[in-house]
């Protein structure tokens, strides 16, 4: 991590730990926003004003968070908008790296080899980790937001008309329900996969696994009731973020994070919905289940060999196509 902008230890995946030896994760450092004529937005300061080509993101494939913003672009359809950075899926000894495995990139816009080069240039005392997603000003060379739900909003209306109206990730008379749903499943699916894989301590490990089947039975239930989204017909924000813990519960959070109880495989209505999200325009570009794998299996502390398993087949939830973000 960095301390006043040195990098001072290699890379650790636990944050920090609560009491229980739960799993404590990091608060988000940079929390300004865009919008369409410059003034500040929910949190942080005004003056990123909306423009083309003026903004950067970097993500990592096998990271939920940053593939909600990397959904949100395609859908709102800001490829041209917004320009783009994939770091490679292995996690070094200094955190995400830009490179030359398939699917990932250089950086275009900074040339630092390391994400956390783009943390020091935009606050050379910086102390913390350096996480994606990060949304870039190459206008005025600094962090924007590293907050994935901050970006998922700026990208919904942030942009104004530069942005295709679409979809509407977060429709005002559902805000309130939408809201409710994202506060119960974040902490016991979203972090609770975490919560289980990084708990250092039993008690912490089994109250993680309860939650995150005790919501995955909930969701099925909804959605064997309703559908074919969270919010009936309307595809919002929340599917975003329910989607991106879906796709990588089999091939990843199954095994690698002990949450074992059941596969996904083993959900009809969750199966169902996370092939119907995944065929939505564009989506499936942003998935790639060799970065997911080949990254969370790089965990030294979870994997210390870093053998990458060759299952499980999950051509029953998703087809097998992968294309460039």
């Amino acid at each position: 991590m960095l301390v006043n902008g040195k990098w001072t230890e290699d890379w650790q995946p636990v944050q920090a730990k609560d009491a229980k030896g739960g799993f404590v994760r990091q608060v988000s450092s940079f929390r300004n926003w865009v919008t369409p004529d410059g003034a500040p937005g929910p949190t942080g300061e005004g003056g990123f004003k909306a423009e083309a080509d003026r903004y950067h993101l970097y993500v990592a494939l096998i990271c939920p968070w940053a593939s909600r913003t990397l959904m949100a672009r395609k859908l709102k359809k800001l490829e041209d908008v917004i320009s783009l950075s994939i770091v490679e899926p292995a996690l070094s000894d200094k955190g995400w790296r830009f490179g030359s495995y398939p699917g990932s990139t250089t950086d275009t816009v900074n040339g630092v080899e390391h994400l956390y080069e783009l943390y020091v240039k935009a606050d050379p005392d910086f102390t913390g980790r350096a996480t994606v997603p990060v949304l870039w000003d190459k206008k005025t060379g600094t962090i924007v937001n590293n907050e994935s739900a901050d970006i998922l909003r700026i990208f919904n209306t942030g942009f104004g008309d530069l942005a295709d109206p679409s979809f509407d990730l977060y429709p005002a008379d559902l805000q309130a329900e939408i809201d409710a749903l994202n506060e119960r499943i974040y902490p016991k699916l979203n972090n609770g996969v975490y919560r289980a894989g990084f708990a250092t301590t039993q008690i912490a490990y089994e109250e993680a696994f309860h939650d995150v089947f005790a919501m995955l039975d909930e969701l099925e239930a909804r959605l064997g009731q309703g559908g074919p989204y969270l919010q009936g017909e309307r595809f919002t924000e929340a599917d975003i973020r329910l989607f991106v813990t879906l796709i990588r519960f089999d091939g990843a959070y199954h095994g690698l994070f002990k949450c074992n109880l059941r596969r996904l495989a083993d959900y009809s209505a969750l199966s169902a919905y996370l092939l119907r999200v995944y065929n939505l325009p564009g989506i499936a570009e942003t998935v790639s289940i060799d970065h997911i794998k080949r990254g969370y299996y790089s965990i030294k502390s979870l994997n210390p060999n870093g053998i990458v398993p060759l299952g499980p087949d999950l051509a029953g939830i998703m087809p097998a196509r992968r294309q460039s973000p």
